[in-house]
């Protein structure tokens, strides 16, 4: 087994049902820019029922038909944002746990520490995160993942990779490992994928290769290591 395989995100994501929600961080193959990666997908009616909006360089998870919301705790949060020179990005209102903590001098994983899985029974979603630190005209990144370490959901393991960056080399973490009742949860370490210099490439081979009855949205940045200007993609199924 060839650990150090990469793939691109259609070879790891076609055929796939359901992987949940998923974060990629990597670098372009030309060495240049940064690369982020969100993506949501949903089974359920709540779940489906929701569209990512960008205010002020900050991307949300917002309903879509706020008539039709039955439960927003888990679904509604700040999905992406920044603080000094650093990217969070997450899967849930941890986002906020992180940012909060690095204000109180706090490292990402000690942020993290504090929170646990969702308490959704019988899938106890984990809460995957990632956090880009960018220095000297390059970066580092980190990824967590905190998921249930027995299957009721009584004890929380907590995972944290850290990565230096690499021309064309990302890592891909999800929620889960593909459809079931109960959900599987993502196992093992991030997987590892190739970063194209396309932006549009991108975010076409990952939004393409999203299970199209489950994809929901999909939010791309890429950053300039040197002037650290970015230019983004956004994707939602549900269009107003």
């Amino acid at each position: 087994m060839n650990v150090y395989k990469t793939l691109t995100m259609g070879e790891r994501l076609t055929g796939n049902p359901y992987a949940g929600r998923g974060i990629v961080i990597g670098k372009t193959a030309d060495g240049k820019k940064a690369a982020v990666a969100y993506y949501i997908m949903g089974r359920s009616e709540n779940s489906r029922n929701r569209v990512f909006t960008l205010r002020g360089g900050e991307l949300f998870t917002e309903p879509f038909d706020a008539s039709k919301v039955s439960d927003p705790s888990l679904i509604i949060y700040r999905a992406l944002c920044s603080k000094d020179n650093r990217l969070i990005v997450t899967n849930g209102d941890q986002t906020d746990t992180v940012y909060d903590g690095l204000c109180a001098g706090k490292s990402f994983s000690e942020a993290l520490s504090s929170r646990s899985f969702e308490p959704d029974s019988p899938n106890f979603t984990p809460r995957i995160s990632g956090m880009l630190t960018f220095e000297n005209g390059d970066f580092t990144y980190e990824i967590s993942i905190l998921k249930s370490n027995d299957p009721d959901g009584e004890g929380c393991a907590r995972y944290t990779f850290s990565y230096p960056s690499k021309a064309g080399l990302g890592h891909f973490i999800h929620t889960y490992v593909t459809n079931g009742e109960p959900l599987p949860t993502f196992r093992g370490e991030p997987e590892r994928v190739s970063v194209p210099d396309s932006i549009d490439a991108f975010c076409k081979d990952i939004w393409n290769s999203l299970d199209s009855d489950n994809r929901i949205s999909l939010y791309v940045r890429y950053t300039d290591l040197v002037d650290g200007s970015a230019e983004d993609r956004l994707i939602n199924r549900n269009t107003r």
